[in-house]
């Protein structure tokens, strides 16, 4: 009799753990069925949550020796593509592939992305807004496009063009009278007939991301979170130092792409979750 309980007991366990290993296996992906990612982005000075001087929260960038504050940080993050496990690269479509990320309202730091199924593990983007919506006001140009509305603040009116990365604080390193810093980076390259060296110079940037040995499983059903984190830290310590006693102002110039190629790393992928 003991044999025979013995017997249905390892029968039940069995089962039981063929309906286990059943239940954790994904459904395959089917590339026809529309499903969402979600893309969410946390800002950081080295170690530290982001917060802005109304909170009386300094950094010292510990490169340099000075110390500031961070009253605006404003980025535009934009074409959007994914790359799958087995090497299909899914594109955005342009239109709906434009983000302004503004650390003032929680609300734009997180935003969501149609996409077919598939399990994903690289994420590739721009840092700032292409040359063909930057110079060809034809195509259009609304939500965070819209320089009225949406785009209010990073655009150049007197240029037609983008603010592609937006950061501002006060440094007691800084020459200005007010303690001030301002950093606004645009530029595209200029459009056709251009004939100011300055205005030559581009300024857009792109990242791309591996999602290590995680992946992102799209599934009608299923949405998956994809953490990146930015490190302010990145803007002055990069390929070129970048000192606020030096240069507390800096838009339209031939600094400016030095500016970019630091900020292009401020973007690591941290985590993600399969809900």
């Amino acid at each position: 009799m003991k044999k025979i309980n013995l017997l249905y007991l390892a029968m039940a366990f069995t089962l039981l753990l063929g309906a286990c290993k059943k239940s954790d296996t994904e459904p395959a992906a089917d590339p026809n069925t529309q499903g969402t990612l979600e893309v969410e982005f946390e800002n950081f000075v080295g170690s530290q949550s982001l917060s802005f001087d109304t909170t009386g929260t300094t950094y010292t960038n510990t490169a340099t020796g000075e110390q500031f504050s961070v009253t605006m940080l404003n980025y535009y993050i934009s074409n959007i593509s994914l790359k799958t496990a087995d090497g299909r690269t899914y594109v955005v479509p342009q239109d709906s592939s434009y983000f302004l990320v503004k650390h003032e309202n929680p609300e734009t730091m997180k935003f969501k992305i149609n996409v077919p199924e598939g399990d994903y593990t690289e994420m590739t983007f721009m840092i700032g807004v292409d040359s063909a919506r930057n110079a060809n006001s034809s195509l259009p140009r609304t939500g965070v496009l819209d320089p009225a509305t949406g785009a209010a603040g990073m655009y150049w009116q007197w240029k037609s063009g983008y603010i592609f990365f937006k950061m501002e604080g006060k440094s007691p390193q800084s020459a200005d009278a007010a303690k001030k810093f301002r950093y606004h980076i645009g530029l595209y390259g200029g459009g056709e007939g251009e004939t100011s060296e300055v205005l030559k110079l581009n300024c857009i940037r792109t990242k791309t991301l591996s999602f290590g040995t995680e992946k992102a499983i799209v599934r009608k059903s299923k949405m998956p979170t994809v953490h990146i984190l930015t490190d302010v830290f990145k803007v002055f310590n990069g390929s070129t130092s970048l000192k606020i006693a030096e240069k507390n102002t800096v838009m339209v110039n031939s600094f400016a792409p030095n500016i970019a190629n630091n900020y292009v790393d401020m973007f690591t992928f941290d985590h993600l979750h399969n809900d």
